[in-house]
């Protein structure tokens, strides 16, 4: 089990009073991993930030942030296929890795929420699935540095984890948050990575590494703590 990716899916999640309580003991777990060294300054920024808010104002900023604006959606294949039709194949796909490895998405959240395919390699030690998605982190990244969001620093470990450091995709700039503009960004094409503008090229090897697609958006506008369980556990 690697601790320092579940610590770090429980820093990407709805703030709730458990992840507060639990704070000293996640920035012991990411501290004690070598591969998030360069990430750790920000995310004692962010682990500080949590610490300090009031947890209504947290949860807050965290849905205005991640939920309310789309060019920040933590649900990866958004940013990839947006509403196109291969979205629900695609998250039948992903779930299908979690089930292969023995593990069950536990929450009311998409398959491809970030924290998912981060506890997903805290289980099983395998980070394909998350270096798949290296170039929505990068784009995330680079979003959130642009906003000054203390959340930034949580998606510098991810790509880190992924085996990537931040900056290889070109930044790209938020579009503006006005009616108009976001009804002509849910109208527009679902960004794509890699040469050829081909999903399949960048974002990933083998099945779902080969694509990164999404069902529909949730209904349900509220996140929930992830938890990865094992089928095993759900069947005994």
């Amino acid at each position: 089990m690697r601790q320092s990716l579940r610590a770090l899916a429980a820093l990407l999640a709805y703030p709730t009073d458990d992840l507060l309580e639990a704070l000293p003991e996640v920035r012991a777990a990411l501290s004690a991993d070598p591969v998030l060294r360069p990430a750790l300054p920000a995310l004692d920024e962010l682990a500080d930030h949590l610490k300090d808010a009031d947890l209504l104002d947290l949860q807050e900023e965290y849905v205005g942030t991640f939920d309310r604006t789309r060019s920040l959606c933590l649900n990866l294949f958004e940013h990839v296929h947006g509403d196109s039709r291969e979205r629900g194949p695609a998250m039948v796909e992903l779930l299908g890795h979690y089930v292969a490895a023995g593990l069950e998405p536990a929450t009311g959240e998409l398959p491809d929420h970030l924290p998912l395919l981060l506890e997903h390699a805290a289980v099983t030690g395998d980070a394909t699935l998350l270096g798949a998605a290296a170039p929505v982190l990068d784009l995330l990244h680079g979003r959130l540095v642009a906003r000054g969001s203390a959340w930034a620093g949580a998606l510098d470990a991810a790509l880190r984890a992924a085996g990537r450091a931040p900056g290889t995709v070109p930044a790209q700039p938020e579009p503006e948050q006005t009616p108009e503009a976001l009804d002509r960004e849910w109208a527009e094409a679902p960004v794509v990575f890699g040469p050829g503008a081909d999903p399949a090229a960048e974002c990933g090897p083998e099945v779902m590494a080969a694509r990164l697609r999404a069902a529909r958006r949730s209904p349900n506008p509220n996140p929930r703590r992830p938890v990865v369980r094992h089928v095993a556990a759900i069947q005994g």
